[in-house]
């Protein structure tokens, strides 16, 4: 295949209709941090759409103000049935105020509800404190929407390399690697 959305489709439904994990739609996003470190850490991916990797989360959150002050991305998966991996790196840019309302409205209650009375990432008094907070918002919200709140979007991450690796008992991994020059993918082949 020659376009790499294309083959990177094809992989993610070939996984999941043969996974048994619980989120299989999981992927270790990577961001530069505000200190000059990396850091990483497990999302959902919400869609592939229009060539781009769609992930959704707080804006005020470690995650949200690093892809913010610096908009540039990894994702990667393990896929453990298939024994694939996919590496992309992208360009990262934010997605609409409607888009994020139809993600934000895709959740869960619970989900919602922690997303909007929380700022992720902040320190706790306790997990009592935590659990209470919940349960009383959890009895107020009862059978109402949850409004998005202003701090809850999403990214779109526009990739500039795709990396296909699929594992061989033999350890000759095929990697295929897709770089994005002008508008256009360009595909080399790498040593395992």
């Amino acid at each position: 295949m020659e376009n790499p959305i294309i083959q990177f489709n094809t992989w993610y439904q070939e996984e999941r209709s043969l996974s048994k994990v619980r989120i299989p739609s999981a992927c270790c996003l990577s961001t530069i941090g505000q200190d000059g470190f990396p850091n990483s850490r497990f999302v959902s991916l919400k869609e592939t759409q229009e060539e781009a990797f769609i992930i959704t989360g707080t804006l005020n959150s470690r995650k949200g103000r690093e892809l913010s002050a610096i908009p540039k991305a990894s994702i990667t998966f393990w896929w453990t049935e298939t024994e694939r991996q996919v590496r992309i790196q992208g360009i990262v840019r934010p997605i609409s105020n409607e888009a994020a309302d139809a993600y934000f409205f895709q959740r869960n209650q619970d989900s919602q509800i922690v997303s909007t009375i929380f700022n992720q990432g902040e320190d706790i008094e306790s997990l009592q404190q935590l659990n209470l907070r919940f349960e009383k918002a959890k009895a107020e919200l009862q059978d109402q929407n949850v409004n998005r709140p202003e701090q809850w979007s999403g990214f779109r991450i526009e990739p500039i390399r795709i990396e296909f690796m699929e594992f061989k008992a033999t350890r000759l991994h095929e990697r295929t690697l897709f770089t994005k020059q002008e508008g256009a993918w360009q595909k080399t082949f790498l040593q395992p």
